[in-house]
């Protein structure tokens, strides 16, 4: 019988995304290489800028874990501007409804993404702010799932998940068999540099290498 299943129900381990979606992780270290490889420097200003971001959120985080309006506020939106991602020829899309259907034609399953840019090839999912103490790796299955959703499967799609503590990258291709593979995890807890320089770096990258594909 059909039936109709929310994402965040279903999409709790990489093992369910993976079953489902006939998945599994690259082997090549090579695959994902855009979220440590010919990053592009930062400007002392952008880094400047960074350092306020930071210190804002840490003052705001410091009564308790942020909403998730806030966290988009304080954090993603300043870092999708400072990458360039709201310029020409970008477009943002943000709570746009998804629904994919499962390989064994009698299950879809539907939800929301946070923030979707650029042709489905981008896709932000920050953690719901009822689940804000939510560990930042357990959303990657959420994400891949989303990314699913990308209608171009010749191409590789990126995500970023963030609880507003952590950011992890992921990048998933659907073609010749779906893989996948995930950054490391920048915390702004680190207390020996900025990570958000980390998190910015990638996002430029992403944006060259989209804007390169679509060229």
């Amino acid at each position: 019988m059909p039936q109709t299943l929310a994402v965040t129900d279903v999409m709790t381990t990489l093992n369910q995304a993976e079953a489902c979606f006939n998945l599994h992780r690259a082997e090549d270290p090579e695959f994902f290489s855009e979220w440590n490889k010919e990053l592009p420097q930062l400007t002392e200003q952008e880094q400047q800028t960074l350092e306020r971001i930071k210190t804002v959120y840490l003052y705001q985080r410091a009564d308790g874990p942020l909403a998730e309006g806030a966290v988009n506020l304080l954090l993603t939106s300043p870092l999708l501007y400072l990458a360039g991602l709201c310029d020409p020829p970008f477009k943002i899309r943000s709570e746009v409804p998804v629904k994919i259907e499962l390989s064994d034609g009698e299950t879809t399953l539907q939800g929301r993404i946070d923030t979707l840019i650029l042709q489905n090839r981008l896709w932000i999912v920050v953690v719901e702010s009822k689940r804000t103490m939510f560990p930042c790796p357990d959303a990657i299955p959420q994400g891949l799932a989303y990314m699913m959703a990308n209608p171009h499967p010749d191409l590789p799609s990126y995500g970023l998940v963030t609880n507003g503590d952590q950011f992890i990258f992921v990048k998933l291709l659907k073609l010749p068999s779906p893989q996948y593979d995930f950054s490391d995890d920048f915390s702004l807890f680190s207390r020996h540099r900025n990570e958000l320089a980390n998190v910015l770096q990638i996002l430029k990258r992403l944006q060259q290498t989209i804007k390169a594909d679509v060229a």
